[in-house]
């Protein structure tokens, strides 16, 4: 346990902003297995709506700084080559 004020003042800031973070990731992760489960069952057409607020989660991550830029734009265009990647196999 931190004695000294200023390292005392720190845990207070980082637990603040554990939470604060928190409030951004969690939903984030919730729908991105709902996404990755209706990829796994083949429902392309819900996936393809969830896609959307996944896209927006990880944006506004990424403009809060809870996740790197890059971070989130290799995540959309990790799920966008996922998506396209089963839709083919399902036509051929």
């Amino acid at each position: 346990m931190a004695k000294h004020r200023s390292a005392l003042k720190s845990q207070r800031q980082d637990k603040k902003r554990r939470l604060k973070n928190l409030k951004v990731k969690q939903p984030l992760k919730k729908t991105l297995k709902q996404f990755q489960a209706l990829l796994s069952t083949k429902n392309f057409n819900e996936a393809k709506t969830l896609l959307r607020k996944v896209y927006s989660l990880l944006d506004k991550a990424a403009k809060k700084k809870i996740i790197h830029p890059n971070t989130a734009n290799r995540k959309k265009s990790r799920l966008m080559k996922s998506i396209l990647k089963l839709e083919t196999l399902k036509t051929t």
